[in-house]
């Protein structure tokens, strides 16, 4: 406890009571002679602002006059009061104390402002100020309060109110935090030592500008030898030279943070720090092996896969990639290398077919390098590996192979059967060099024009050939080793059948010429030209001259012009359409090839009506034949007959059309299976009007039989016995019976089934009955006795349900 006492006012005392543990606060207490004044310093604040009530400071004016500044009731600096206090008893911060009190309890000392009367209270008759709950610095730095001293009795005020500070002194309660840990960092790997990988930084809740609370030191509890920390920043640094991603990727470093500048009794936190190693290409390829042996079947096409291999590379991504290539080996041009996308793998294809018996082995050298090179690290190179690839061919069981890869043969047209077209020749290959069998897929020679002898391979027609129908024929020879696999190979046989001349030339078109009746003799009504399917050899040319049945005739000539064409004149003038307006005219042409092969053509020319202009009007088909031609009788006779035949196709149409009679001829009585639809009630039996049962009869069937027009009978039956009782008889059931057995028995029945309708409903079926007479299966109350009364027309009524209750009654008599 500390007491501070004014003097030379007279007037104010005031004491302070500053009560702390860890820090106090100095007060100096100075005394000047003439001139007083006291200064109250603690932890170099000066107290500014409201530091006294009616301060007057005393100063010396002109002519050396000495001013006295007047008492003042308070005086006093800020208070303080250390936080986080756990004792049994409320803090004393300060004791205010007055001049005017005597003492005698006449004056009141309150408090106001911040935490009065919750966390600071005043005892109002000593002055004393107590904190009553634990502060914290952390939550609230310090609090403006108010004091004032009043009259107990009046509460008036015995000096003006003064506000004052209490500081809440900090005390080392918070340890450092790392608030954005863990922490993760990455660092290339072979750094050099020192490199700064990332900076972690704590924070201290506590007061930075108190004492060492909120002064931190860092420092690294794991990661050594690796890392380091710098102690003031946090910045993590390399520690260690040619750190390799290859042998560890991944470090984690412990960092922590002490306060009190890492004096012991400090507080302190810690984060983690995860530190990757990025790759960098320090890594050349490196291939397992040094020798590669690989084998590839002689049978093997080309692109096929020999076989894989691969170079080592620790780096990752770009770094670590690696192209192959082949730089030499005597194998260079039968295979190929190319680099799988997914596995980096160097892929060895074939790139020519190898044979076993020509070559057995081949040698390749192949390079693996990266594509990707650090200039950092370029002086740790080279970066590229070189391998020996061995490969060995193996024998396979070969097809045969001929030859020649195709074969071209010529065989003349015409020639007979088993003529020879050529050979082909195929061997095995293999070492065990087995014999060879040939034969021509049918696919290829459908027509099978040629057959091949399946020893020797020889080709041969199988019948004579056309060359104007096919000229080449194409088709595949198949050879087969004997007693292997049965593997077989096909080659090309392309076959030309030659030419020769067995075609005769005809005209190249056989339009007719139309001739004027008023033509000139010696003019050229025509220049004809032939053609001939058979090639035309050098030189070679057609001739044309009159066939010799007309080669006298007085009308046309022909003069052949020795150029392929000849022409055809007119001998004399006088030509009439309506004496003959066709000539024909019969050219015989020769192809003067080997051998010579003519043929006999016939032009035709139609004598036609001209204007004075020459310009054809028009010509009539009246046809005359010079020699071989036919005449107009014939004409008029053939003409005759395609009139007959069209007229008897007419008649047997017509014919056709007519209707055709029915096959049994039925008589306007014969009316058996008419229906008779009337619509009144009968009356009985004695109502004759209204149906008469006769009209099931058949008026013809007694008298004879019904005439057919499809056959003749030859057996007339005699009148059917019992035919004339049925005219007016009532029995129905026995009338239809005794027609089915006479319709059985007639022969002159009709020869198909007909369906014959009767108004009639028998008994005793076992369906049951279908009509309203009927239906009442039991016995009934009902009484048809009335019926009786009815009258005539009911009686056949009243019979029957008379009859009905009478057999009934029967019936019941015999069981009784």
């Amino acid at each position: 406890m500390l007491a501070m006492k004014r003097t030379g006012l007279g007037s104010l005392r005031v004491f302070l009571l500053l009560v702390g543990i860890s820090a106090l606060c100095s007060v100096a207490l100075g005394t000047r002679r003439g001139n007083t004044a006291l200064d109250h310093r603690g932890h170099r604040h000066r107290h500014s602002g409201h530091s006294s009530l009616h301060k007057h400071r005393q100063r010396t004016g002109k002519e050396g006059q000495v001013l006295h500044r007047s008492k003042r009731g308070w005086v006093w600096n800020q208070f303080f009061v250390i936080e986080e206090y756990t004792g049994p008893d409320p803090v004393l911060v300060g004791r205010l104390h007055s001049d005017v009190d005597s003492g005698v309890g006449r004056i009141k000392y309150i408090l106001s402002g911040e935490g009065a009367g919750t966390i600071f209270v005043i005892d109002d008759k000593t002055g004393n100020i107590h904190a009553t709950k634990t502060l914290d610095r952390e939550e609230q730095a310090q609090y403006t309060l108010t004091a004032q001293a009043v009259n107990r009795d009046t509460n008036k005020p015995l000096e003006p109110p003064s506000e004052f500070i209490v500081k809440v002194q900090d005390i080392n309660d918070n340890p450092p935090e790392f608030l954005h840990g863990p922490y993760y960092a990455r660092v290339p790997e072979m750094s050099n030592v020192g490199t700064s990988v990332m900076q972690v930084t704590a924070t201290d809740a506590d007061d930075p500008t108190y004492g060492n609370s909120a002064r931190l030191v860092y420092s690294i509890l794991q990661g050594q030898p690796y890392f380091s920390v710098e102690p003031q920043t946090g910045i993590i640094r390399t520690a260690l030279p040619n750190m390799d991603r290859e042998a560890r990727q991944e470090y984690d470093v412990l960092i922590q943070a002490k306060d009190m500048g890492g004096h012991m009794g400090g507080l302190s936190g810690t984060t983690e720090v995860k530190i990757t190693l990025t790759d960098v290409n320090d890594n050349p390829p490196k291939f397992p092996q040094s020798v590669y042996s690989m084998s590839v079947s002689e049978d093997k096409v080309p692109g096929e896969e020999v076989g894989r291999l691969k170079a080592k590379d620790p780096d990752m991504g770009d770094n670590g990639m690696v192209n192959y290539k082949l730089i030499d080996g005597d194998g260079m041009n039968m295979f190929e290398m190319s680099t799988d996308s997914e596995t980096r793998e160097a892929v060895i294809k074939l790139k020519k077919p190898v044979d076993f018996e020509t070559k057995r082995s081949y040698t390749l050298k192949v390079e693996g390098s990266n594509p990707h090179i650090d200039p950092q690290y370029v002086s740790w190179g080279p970066y590229k590996d070189e391998a020996t690839i061995k490969i060995s061919v193996e024998d396979a069981d070969e097809p045969p192979a001929f030859v020649a890869p195709s074969y071209t043969f010529e065989v003349e047209e015409n020639a007979p059967e088993g003529t020879s077209v050529g050979r082909v020749h195929a061997k095995d290959t293999d070492v065990a060099n087995n014999p060879v069998r040939y034969m021509i897929p049918l696919y290829t020679d459908i027509e099978q024009f040629f057959s091949i002898n399946p020893e020797d391979g020889m080709i041969t027609t199988k019948r004579p050939l056309d060359r104007e129908a096919q000229a080449w024929h194409n088709i595949s020879a198949s050879a087969t080793e004997i007693g292997g696999h049965h593997q077989d190979t096909k080659v090309r046989v392309n076959i030309k059948v030659k030419d020769v001349n067995d075609n005769a030339p005809e005209f190249a078109t056989n339009n007719e010429v139309h001739m004027c009746e008023t033509v000139a003799p010696g003019k050229v009504i025509e220049t004809v030209s032939a053609v001939d399917k058979d090639l035309m050899a050098h030189r070679q040319h057609f001739t044309f001259r009159l066939a010799p049945e007309v080669a006298h005739n007085h009308n046309f000539s022909v003069k052949d012009n020795r150029d392929s064409t000849a022409s055809i004149y007119v001998l004399r003038k006088g030509f009439s359409r309506g004496t003959q307006d066709v000539y024909y005219l019969p050219i015989e042409i020769n192809d003067n090839g080997l051998p010579s092969m003519r043929s006999t053509n016939t032009l035709t020319i139609r004598v036609c009506s001209c204007d004075s202009r020459g310009t054809i009007l028009s010509c009539n088909v009246e046809p005359y034949v010079l020699a071989a031609g036919l005449s107009t009788g014939a004409l008029i006779a053939i003409l005759a007959c395609i009139v007959i035949l069209l007229a008897i196709v007419v008649l047997f149409v017509a014919l056709r059309r007519q209707k055709k009679e029915p096959l049994i001829v039925f008589e306007e009585e014969d009316i058996r299976e008419n229906i008779i639809t009337y619509d009144d009630e009968g009356g009985g039996e004695e109502d004759t009007e209204a149906f008469d049962i006769a009209t099931l009869q058949n008026p013809d069937g007694a008298n004879g039989f019904l005439p057919r027009k499809d056959i003749k009978p030859e057996l007339q039956f005699p009148l059917r016995p019992g035919g004339g009782h049925t005219g007016h008889s009532v029995d129905v059931d026995d009338f239809i019976k005794t027609r089915i057995a006479e319709a059985d028995s007639d022969a002159t029945a009709p020869p198909y089934d007909s369906i014959q309708i009767y108004g009639y409903e028998g008994r005793g079926s076992l369906a049951g009955s279908l009509s309203s007479l009927e239906s009442v299966t039991t016995e009934s109350d009902l009484d048809y006795d009335y019926l009786q009364s009815w009258g005539p027309r009911f009686k056949k009524l009243a019979d029957l349900y008379g009859t009905k209750d009478c057999f009934m009654d029967d019936e019941d008599e015999e069981d009784s």
